[in-house]
């Protein structure tokens, strides 16, 4: 499944980081999704040597490195 190999050796990130790297580089995307609000899946954020896995409104945004 596409999932599971895009999840594939991730281990736990920091939301707080990788919401500010987004906020950044990606406005577009930080605004979009309404990062600047509360976030309950923020501890299931996630990154492996390809991805970085943004987990909100429990759905995964997997962002190229």
């Amino acid at each position: 499944m596409e999932w599971e190999k895009k999840m594939k050796g991730s281990k736990p990130l920091s939301y707080k980081w990788l919401v500010d790297r987004i906020k950044k580089h990606l406005p577009e995307l930080y605004y979009g999704l309404g990062l600047e609000y509360y976030n309950p899946y923020e501890k299931q954020c996630r990154v492996n040597k390809r991805y970085y896995i943004l987990v909100h409104s429990a759905i995964e945004y997997f962002i190229l490195k």
